[in-house]
């Protein structure tokens, strides 16, 4: 029981990491202290699409599934749980370059809003 908690606690916070990889640069508008946390996520994130790097937090979360009993899975955490979603078919690697491009794309736009507001200032 505690594995199941620990992995289904895990996927959300995967989520959430997510988010905030892609958003989490609108928080600077009203903190700028996050930009020390958002940005190494959203180039971390970034490299992760882009490169196709496996995301430890997915081996963390399939192991704890498994220690749980349960079977886990062997794509990604997008793949798994949000691209059937949006698209059942599957995640191909030039969709996921294209993740990649967009967090890069947004992420940039809001640090250049950003850096223009700071020197407004």
């Amino acid at each position: 029981m505690f594995y199941r908690i620990a992995a289904d606690g895990l996927m959300l916070m995967h989520l959430l990491l997510i988010v905030f990889v892609l958003l989490g640069a609108l928080l600077a508008f009203k903190w700028r202290q996050v930009i020390w946390c958002h940005f190494p996520a959203a180039v971390w994130g970034t490299l992760v699409e882009i490169l196709h790097w496996n995301c430890p937090l997915t081996h963390w979360e399939n192991l704890m599934r498994h220690n749980a009993g349960q079977a886990g899975y062997s794509e990604s955490f997008i793949e798994h749980y949000v691209w059937p979603l949006i698209y059942p078919a599957g995640l191909t690697l030039e969709i996921q370059l294209g993740l990649g491009a967009f967090v890069l794309l947004v992420n940039l736009i809001v640090y250049g809003l950003l850096i223009r507001q700071w020197q407004q200032t």
